[in-house]
């Protein structure tokens, strides 16, 4: 079954299609003003890496949760190894991804939306109506989980991309669900705080391709950002996501055969009662290849709210958020442009 919300529109141009025409500069409204544009000035410091393999082993449990603890309250970040996903199943997954977006215009455009509640769209950079400044990105987004509500919706061509998404949505809700187990107990919490409601909780994934630019130092393929989950896994080909630290330093994530990047999102950050922050990400792009990156979105269902958990706030931790779900975060971003307004900013209760 196909979604047929938007008729093709003869303004789209994606940004695989600018690649395509063998541009050597950028349009104008992909320039982004200097203080936006990526320097080159990164840190080397090394960044967090989580063996999930070792929670299996009791006398290192403790090290493990620890190690989570510091990686979320002091970068709201860390990579995954050994975390049960086969490597076949992330190539697939890319495969299936790139095989999309090489498919011809005529091919995308029945799935073309600006409209952010819909539950599969395709389109380009962060709002292609409303932006001011343009990123130089095309994206598909859908949701997963439960994966047989949504499956029917998802693209038909290429053929395999049912198959080969459905296997990785389903493997990484697995390991999400595992890895809230995790930072729950760093919490402090009883790490099947909310289970029922994160197995049934909310999935998007957000299917992204930067393709190779001519001038990369003038753009961005997103802004600095946080994302509105309770956590993101992120599988990327091939180095351009940056985050920033506390100290508001910029990183360059590695690509790590077999590793996923988690991130902290602004849902955690409410439901820690601001313990872990959400992470500042950003995406970069290059004039040689296209990268790819799948992102997987989690929160609570859309019909329900996130708020701090009761457990962490006290006399020294006052109530700081209010209550916020993914319903709430779509009417936001249908209003309000990311750059200049945050999203957490909305849910923080000034004292």
């Amino acid at each position: 079954m196909e979604k047929n919300s938007a008729s093709p529109n003869d303004s789209f141009t994606s940004a695989m299609t600018l690649t395509e025409k063998g541009l050597t500069c950028v349009p104008k409204h992909y320039i982004l003003p200097p203080s936006l544009r990526p320097d080159g000035t990164l840190s080397d410091t090394c960044l967090p890496i989580v063996d999930l393999s070792l929670l299996r082993r009791p006398l290192l449990r403790p090290q493990i949760i620890q190690e989570v603890h510091l990686a979320c309250k002091e970068r709201g970040f860390f990579q995954v190894v050994n975390h049960g996903i086969p490597l076949s199943v992330m190539k697939d997954v890319l495969d299936a991804a790139a095989e999309f977006f090489d498919l011809p215009n005529e091919e995308k455009m029945h799935l073309l939306s600006p409209n952010v509640h819909d539950p599969v769209r395709y389109n380009t950079s962060l709002n292609d109506v409303k932006d001011k400044v343009s990123f130089w990105r095309d994206f598909l987004k859908h949701y997963a989980n439960p994966i047989s509500n949504w499956i029917d919706l998802w693209p038909s061509k290429p053929t395999c991309y049912k198959e080969k998404m459905g296997n990785y949505t389903k493997a990484v809700q697995k390991l999400e669900e595992e890895l809230m187990e995790v930072i729950f107990e760093s919490l402090e919490l009883n790490p099947n705080y909310l289970h029922e409601d994160i197995t049934e909780g909310s999935q998007v994934m957000a299917v992204n391709c930067y393709p190779a630019c001519p001038e990369p130092d003038l753009v961005l393929g997103l802004p600095p950002h946080t994302d509105y989950s309770l956590l993101t896994i992120i599988l990327q080909n091939h180095q351009g996501l940056q985050i920033m630290d506390r100290d508001e330093r910029w990183h360059s994530v590695p690509v790590i055969e077999g590793a996923l990047i988690v991130l902290v999102g602004d849902h955690m950050e409410v439901l820690s009662n601001g313990r872990y922050k959400g992470a500042v990400h950003r995406a970069t792009v290059n004039s040689e290849k296209k990268r790819l990156s799948i992102a997987s979105l989690h929160s609570l269902a859309l019909g329900k709210k996130v708020r701090p958990a009761p457990a962490l706030v006290d006399e020294q931790h006052i109530l700081s958020y209010q209550e916020g779900g993914i319903s709430d975060f779509l009417d936001f971003i249908s209003g309000e442009n990311i750059v200049e307004v945050k999203y957490i900013d909305k849910l923080k209760i000034n004292p």
